[in-house]
């Protein structure tokens, strides 16, 4: 069992260079690495002291491509793992029973084993989140133990590449990998990660955001069934496509609008409950069709139109998905921008509700709109209202567009990103 000194020598001579290299891809991504692992072990002796058998993991944050608002009433979703990821260095704390987790940049957050319920005083927190993820655990027959963990995060908080899904799929994987062998599915840490952010953390999330985080690559997923997801990989090279794919970081939280999407939920399940169902998934277009005047009247403009992005939404992942099977990138492109129109004129999440001054997310899209009309494609990403645009342009167009972009939204606001294809994992 190695101690601290003998693991930061292995990891600067390349010792672990196989391990990262399987996740991180490329060698060049792998020198980084070291320096950001070395670093992480220097955090973890300062917060924990010098301890034996350290272990690392990492968990990936995802970007959305297909799919905008339907995965929470079990529509289909296109996504993908991407290289920003949170890692952790953890070891067993035995006898203490206790999970300490010490992330840069917050306080440390500690949580009692003997306590599984949800704490009111927790919620919205990262600690009501490792409560949650133990519980299930827990429930599912999973074991469970104290550790002590160092992390830090190149997942932007609020960028809509969800940094809570990932920081749930690292916690997940650090118990499945020190306690059970590592014998949990990747979707069963997925739906694991959703339960604690349903039910300790108090956000009504849909299952999207865990599942790309955990299972890595492109995906479709398909959660009519949301017990047992249809997950298909995409076979799509994205570095030959002649593109390159940005993440815009306008500078808007999403911190304060949960109730903002709790809404286009309950709008969207309203309309299902109204023809009999629980999600529009249970429901026919068709029948959405041949009652749509009666629901306007029952439920009003804003349920309908978000319904109608549900149903279109939902057919468009599928032609995405074949387009890139089929490699006719200019097909996907098209849909892309279809997605992102539906988003916005029907769904109605690009800005929130009263917000007229401030709509950076709007500004985004307009700009992105005038350079690439007829090259590119962009849309809304992630939960919407603020935050973030997705974009893929001509890798020709990237230095013109990046310079845009800061100019209006800051030197930070630009990510070029890749798609990783493992999802959370033991280095």
């Amino acid at each position: 069992m190695d101690n601290l000194y003998t693991v930061r020598e292995k990891i600067s001579m390349g010792a672990f260079d196989d391990r990262l290299e399987r996740v991180y891809e490329s060698k060049a991504e792998v020198l980084s690495q070291r320096d950001r692992y070395i670093a992480l072990v220097d955090d973890f002796e300062e917060i924990f002291g010098a301890r034996d058998g350290i272990r690392f993991f990492s968990a990936p944050g995802r970007t959305e491509i297909g799919g905008n608002h339907t995965d929470h009433n079990h529509g289909c979703v296109l996504a993908a793992s991407i290289n920003l990821d949170a890692i952790a260095a953890a070891v067993p704390s035995a006898g203490t029973n206790k999970i300490r987790v010490k992330s840069a940049g917050y306080n440390m957050d500690v949580v009692d084993l003997n306590e599984l319920t949800p704490q009111k005083s927790e919620e919205g927190t990262s600690a009501a989140l490792i409560r949650g993820i133990c519980a299930r655990f827990k429930q599912l027959g999973y074991n469970i133990g104290g550790f002590d963990a160092a992390t830090v995060s190149r997942v932007l908080s609020g960028s809509g590449l969800s940094s809570s899904a990932a920081f749930e799929v690292l916690i997940s994987t650090i118990l499945n990998h020190m306690f059970n062998d590592g014998k949990i599915s990747a979707v069963e840490i997925a739906k694991i990660s959703q339960y604690a952010e349903n039910k300790f953390f108090n956000k009504p999330c849909g299952l999207m955001d865990q599942t790309a985080c955990s299972v890595g690559g492109f995906v479709k997923i398909d959660f009519q069934d949301t017990e047992n997801p249809v997950i298909e990989s995409v076979n799509f090279d994205f570095s030959h496509s002649g593109h390159v794919l940005c993440i815009i970081d306008t500078g808007g939280s999403h911190s304060d609008l949960t109730d903002e999407y709790a809404a286009i939920r309950k709008d969207m399940c309203s309309v299902a409950q109204a023809l009999g169902g629980e999600t529009l998934r249970d429901i026919s277009k068709e029948k959405f069709d041949d009652n749509f005047v009666k629901l306007r009247l029952l439920l009003g403009d804003r349920a309908l139109l978000r319904s109608m992005h549900f149903f279109k939404e939902n057919e468009r992942v599928a032609l995405e998905a074949q387009a890139l099977e089929k490699n006719d990138f200019s097909a996907f492109k098209k849909l892309v921008i279809e997605s992102g129109r539906s988003s916005y004129m029907y769904n109605q999440n690009v800005y929130a509700k009263g917000a007229t001054a401030e709509q950076p997310v709007a500004v985004a899209l307009a700009m992105s709109e005038t350079m690439l009309a007829g090259k590119g494609a962009w849309r809304v990403h992630g939960g919407g209202f603020a935050g973030t645009i997705q974009v893929f342009l001509p890798k020709d167009m990237l230095g013109k567009y990046i310079k845009a972009m800061q100019g209006v939204f800051g030197k930070k606001s630009c990510y070029v990103l890749s798609v990783r294809r493992t999802g959370g994992a033991e280095i």
